[in-house]
């Protein structure tokens, strides 16, 4: 009968759609997991110190919500055109870490090296000159484009619960979904095996 053909194919679909979707989700899963530990382990193993930018001072070059990523060097090799992430003068930025362009190289007057820097979409360079007094600094190498919004997420405790618990519930739903077809298919089974009551004479 033709009714037969289709209750016979229909749940082959239907199992084969399922199939298809947990293997996305599961291929989705396996791939933010690889670009979370490519960004953030890979540079690490490789020296690099990563930053997210939160202000959109060097828009055009690196913007809001980048990742850049940072190598020291030896301070007497830092030039002009270089981009840097360093603590400001205490006072003189309301942030802790600015990541600039060195615009200006000179003497400080007292004998040291001193720099001056400026964001790439700014105006005008920033209105202090500093010192840097350690032997490396962080210089930067390159950046990653609005990645750092995902690096900034996983600092919440709601954001990485629901990082865990998602892919458990993912697995909780497709476990109960499968008991159930097992059941209904025992059930369909049970009832076609039962022999048919003999009809009355």
């Amino acid at each position: 009968m033709p009714s037969t053909g289709f209750a016979i194919t229909a749940p082959a679909r239907r199992d084969r759609r399922r199939r298809a979707a947990r293997s996305f989700v599961g291929s989705a899963l396996l791939a933010a997991v690889a670009v979370v530990a490519l960004v953030m382990l890979v540079p690490a193993a490789l020296g690099y110190q990563r930053y997210v930018l939160v202000s959109g001072s060097m828009t055009g070059t690196y913007d809001t919500g980048s990742i850049v990523y940072a190598k020291e060097v030896p301070t007497e090799d830092l030039r002009v055109g270089d981009v840097i992430t360093y603590a400001p003068p205490a006072g003189a930025s309301p942030q802790e870490l600015v990541t600039h362009r060195i615009t200006w190289m000179g003497d400080d007057g007292r004998g040291h090296r001193a720099f001056q820097t400026k964001g790439d979409a700014n105006p005008t360079a920033d209105p202090w000159k500093f010192v840097l007094d350690e032997p490396t600094q962080a210089r930067v190498s390159f950046g990653v484009g609005h990645l750092g919004y995902a690096i900034s997420a996983l600092g919440r405790r709601d954001v990485r619960m629901v990082l865990i618990g998602l892919p458990a519930v993912l697995l909780a739903l497709f476990t109960v979904g499968r008991l159930l077809r097992d059941a209904r298919r025992e059930a369909a089974a049970a009832r076609t095996a039962a022999p048919t009551p003999a009809a009355a004479q």
